[in-house]
């Protein structure tokens, strides 16, 4: 059922992507809206009509930059210090990054795209969209700048709030809040924040299987309920000391507890009648983290311009799986206990100087230092008729587990080298050259030390050929951080057949020459934005499941590094208002991405895709602005191209699809200002498969054991939500 639904997807897929561009095929040429250096302009004054509350609403409404249904679409969003993808603050992800004033805020999970609900639309005297390159720029390597500009004199203090209820498929309700307070006094400016929003989740999942006879097996139902709210509480102050120096403090603490509740019922299918087995599990998970971030900059005469940065970050998470086999007769036994316990830190320090050193070139040099640190835990109790239980393993049976306890610690050094230069009003071009070197360090169960050292360039030329088209190509040599946890024992969460995953201490660090080329038009008079992108990357050392068992008896996998690979695709985007059929407050958002990639898989020796890469994605949305009803309302959805999208392991290999997501929301305004917004997230099911086929002994014997089939889904969950300003 499932599959069938997603291949009338497809054909919605292909009629709308026809749709779309013959709607853009009818685009005429009007007035021009770009200026001569490719940098748009938009005033406090062309979102009047609109309404905004946030300087989000704003963002919202500028083609090529917000969503379809909100939040924008910016790069570099809240990362975690110590493995999520990104290394130290780094110079640009190559997509749209915010600046506040011509400032980035120094912090990974408190940025400056995450205060834009926080600022208020009066507060903003005008948006940029900046797509060329200079040394006068807070960021480097980015696609467009994004720079939302305040006003230097407040005339009053700001009081935002918002609340909200949500309401998801099992009939549950959660209610939410935050408050923001803003202002200016004299030189000093503050943003002060506390959210309280409800992450409620109750999942439902059915699992069929066959054995390797394709005789039915069993089937198990899954009920999954976490009770989550996050709250986040968040400071951002600014001191201009004189017109020549300024400096930023900026502070975040997010409490995000996540304990959940499992209920698991597995019918036996190989007997008459069949039987039913019963399990409950407990995971009281802790989670919280906290950071605080700082900057100077100072100017000199000459224009010349120092700057230092520091952050530090701490992720607490600690989670203790209990599991309950549940009789029938009443009563229940335990017969798994699971803690496990990690906490990750960060701290970097950067410096850097800019100066100009020739007319139409400036150069940038300074260093970075960051020190990322993970201490883990992972404790494991069964019962067994051998051994001694344990209170402090649930009263089971200590298990042994190899590199279970352990502290990972990088410090890396990054002096760096950033050269722009604008050739002329057309070209522009910057040349990065970093190098890095770092040694990681573990203790604990295993001990062990290395040292590794990179160059990295990075070339980056702009060629404006018209103001409206702007042609890009860069070539980038990209080192990915390491996850820390896995270097390090951890629970299995994605397999209910095994408990624990082996960690390898021999990672190395993935990384990849980056190659693009980029096509953007701004259509005239402010219809739109089309944008198109090829690229292509050599991986080096590419990440993906090796074996690492330690006997024949004992079949256990990890993350390591498979070798070389290739990854190559396409993205069209576009986002245009519909003046030609006299709409011009509609405004439809459209993105297509097909890709593919190629590596040799270490178990079975043939030539595959990257794990979990499918062939692409295709999203498309409107928004609807009737400035004289005051409302707008929109639609967002999305779907991915579902073939091939595998995970190999050692013994197991799954391939995952999904169905279509659709987000919908309506939204007024009231004559004080007030929002009222209605929202639909997953209206459709949204249902999420995986089929996964088991095998007797390594993958490569071919002896098929069993073929699960399980689809998931969180259901719709309806919302509503009420700001406004005081």
């Amino acid at each position: 059922m499932c599959r069938n639904y997603l291949s009338s997807g497809n054909i919605l897929t292909r009629i709308a992507t026809l749709i779309l561009l013959l709607i853009m095929g009818q685009v005429t040429n009007a007035q021009d809206n770009v200026g001569d250096d490719s940098t748009v302009l938009y005033p406090a004054s062309y979102f009047t009509e609109f309404n905004p509350v946030t300087a989000q609403d704003m963002l919202d409404r500028i083609p090529g930059v917000g969503s379809a249904t909100g939040g924008g679409s910016f790069g570099g969003g809240p990362r975690q210090g110590g493995g999520n993808g990104g290394r130290g603050l780094g110079s640009g992800s190559g997509g749209s990054q915010v600046l506040i004033n011509g400032k980035r805020t120094a912090g990974k999970n408190n940025q400056a795209s995450g205060q834009m609900d926080r600022i208020t639309a009066d507060q903003v005297d005008y948006i940029e969209i900046i797509r060329g390159t200079s040394g006068d720029l807070d960021v480097r390597g980015s696609g467009q700048v994004v720079n939302v500009v305040l006003f230097e004199q407040l005339s009053s203090n700001n009081l935002s709030y918002e609340v909200n209820m949500d309401r998801y498929l099992d009939g549950n309700t959660q209610p939410g809040g935050s408050l923001s307070y803003s202002g200016q006094s004299g030189a000093f400016e503050y943003v002060l924040s506390a959210t309280a929003e409800p992450r409620y989740d109750h999942r439902l999942s059915k699992e069929s299987s066959i054995l390797g006879d394709f005789s039915v097996n069993d089937e198990v139902r899954e009920e999954r309920t976490r009770e989550q709210t996050s709250y986040d509480y968040s400071v951002n102050l600014g001191y201009e000391i004189s017109p020549k120096s300024s400096v930023r403090l900026n502070a975040l603490y997010s409490q995000n507890d996540n304990p959940t509740d499992v209920m698991r019922y597995t019918t036996n299918l190989r007997v008459s009648p069949n039987t039913t087995y019963t399990e409950r599990e407990e995971l009281p998970g802790e989670r919280d983290n906290w950071e605080i971030g700082g900057d100077y900059e100072y100017l000199t005469d000459s224009g010349s311009r120092f700057k230092v940065l520091f952050i530090s970050n701490r992720n607490n998470r600690a989670s203790t799986r209990e599991r309950y086999e549940v009789f029938a007769g009443g009563g229940e036994s335990k017969d798994l206990f699971l803690d496990s316990a990690s906490i990750t830190t960060e701290r970097i320090v950067r410096g850097s100087y800019t100066m100009g050193i020739f007319d139409g070139q400036d150069i940038e040099f300074g260093a970075e230092r960051a020190q990322t640190t993970l201490d883990s835990s992972l404790a494991l109790g069964l019962p067994s008729a051998t051994g001694t239980p344990s209170a402090a393993f649930g009263g089971l049976v200590p298990q042994t587990l190899t590199n279970a306890n352990s502290t990972v610690e990088e410090i890396r050094y990054e002096p760096f080298l950033i050269h722009n230069w604008i050739i002329n009003s057309r070209v522009s071009l910057e040349s990065t050259l970093l190098y890095e070197l770092s040694e990681i360090s573990q203790s604990g169960d295993v001990n062990r030390k290395r040292d590794f050292d990179f160059v990295k360039p990075k070339v980056d030329l702009r060629y404006n050929l018209t103001p409206q088209l702007q042609l890009r190509g860069s070539i980038e040599k990209v080192v990915r951080q390491l996850s820390f946890s896995d270097f390090v024992a951890v629970n299995d969460d994605q397999d209910n057949d095994s408990n624990t995953l082996f960690g390898n201490e021999n990672l190395r660090q993935e990384w990849f020459w980056k190659y693009d080329i980029n096509a953007q038009y701004r259509l005239p008079n402010d219809v739109g934005v089309v944008d198109a992108n090829i690229y292509y990357h050599k991986h080096y050392d590419k990440i993906d499941r090796i074996d690492v068992s330690p006997s024949e008896d004992d079949l256990q996998s990890a993350n390591g590094n498979i070798g070389e690979g290739d990854m190559y695709g396409m993205t069209i985007s576009g986002s245009i208002r519909m003046r030609m059929i006299n709409l011009p407050n509609l405004l439809v958002t459209s993105r297509l991405n097909v890709q593919d990639s190629n590596i040799r898989d270490p178990f079975l020796g043939i030539d595959r895709r990257f794990a979990r890469m499918g062939r692409g994605r295709f999203n498309l949305g409107f928004r609807h602005d009737v400035p004289q009803w005051n409302m707008n309302y929109g639609l967002e959805w999305s779907n991915r191209f579902d073939s091939n999208e595998k995970v190999y392991d050692i013994d197991d290999v799954a391939d995952f699809i999904g169905e279509p997501n659709t987000n919908a929301f309506v939204q007024f305004v009231d004559s004080r200002g007030t929002t009222y917004r209605f929202d639909a997230r997953n209206a459709t099911s949204n249902l999420q498969c995986r089929e996964r086929q088991r095998f007797i002994g390594r993958v490569a014997s071919g002896i098929l054991e069993e073929i699960e089939d399980q689809c998931a889904t969180s259901g719709r969950v309806v919302s509503l939500k009420i700001n406004g300003t005081f």
